[in-house]
């Protein structure tokens, strides 16, 4: 697939000034000047439908995944990019409607009930979300963001000593997303009350978010939210 992109890149960096134009554009304009040439293939389809996933181009993703699933309409895959695609601009019944049409069409995928766990928790229902994310889980156990979402949905039910817990579990399967982990459990200290483990695990997720990652502000506004007393009171001249 590498290749593909590469040669897209030269044919048309090679066929005449670009402009202002960046690379990314470049490559964008040459795979869909192929695309209308070739009629387009579900492989570059499902390319165009990523790019512009990737760029929060929500709509132009939904509307490339409504030709595929034209196409492949057995794709409980397709369903369930699609409904993704959905709960990203917060179109919920629609997105329920897909992740539903996944399940019927494949109840193994386990991405399916995540996300529609994730609707669910967007719809303010959260028991019904932790139902989900237990089913994801039944399917696979290795699954690290499900068990992030059920960690979360828990912390939200107010129950913070199993929202601890499952965010444990969910850092002993590995470390793609140990700052997130450390960060969300972190979180969860604050609302318990204990703050020194509140901060602890801010700077353990810190150091191990990339520089410049979403997160980060994130966890720096929780820092600065456990801080705020701190410096009120010495700022005031009192004890704390």
């Amino acid at each position: 697939m590498n290749d593909n992109i590469i040669n897209y890149k030269t044919s048309q960096l090679s066929s005449g000034p670009m402009g202002s134009l960046s690379e990314k554009e470049c490559v964008k304009a040459a795979i869909a000047t192929h695309f209308k040439k070739t009629g387009g293939s579900d492989l570059h389809l499902r390319l165009m439908i990523k790019q512009e996933a990737n760029q929060g181009n929500y709509s132009q993703a939904i509307a490339l995944l409504n030709q595929l699933l034209i196409r492949c309409p057995q794709s409980a895959i397709d369903y369930n990019n699609r409904g993704l695609m959905y709960l990203k601009i917060a179109e919920y019944e629609q997105a329920m409607a897909d992740f539903n049409q996944a399940i019927a069409l494949n109840p193994q995928l386990d991405r399916a009930y995540n996300n529609r766990g994730n609707c669910y928790a967007h719809q303010g229902n959260l028991s019904k979300a932790v139902e989900n994310y237990e089913q994801a889980l039944d399917i696979n156990p290795h699954n690290q963001k499900v068990w992030i979402n059920q960690g979360i949905t828990l912390r939200e039910l107010g129950n913070y000593p199993l929202a601890i817990e499952t965010l444990e579990l969910a850092k002993i399967i590995g470390d793609q997303y140990l700052g997130r982990i450390y960060a969300e459990r972190g979180y969860t200290h604050y609302l318990m009350g204990d703050w020194n483990c509140a901060i602890a695990d801010y700077r353990r997720a810190l150091s191990c978010l990339p520089q410049g990652h979403r997160y980060q502000q994130k966890v720096m506004k929780w820092v600065a939210q456990v801080l705020e007393p701190v410096i009120s009171s010495a700022e005031n001249g009192q004890s704390f």
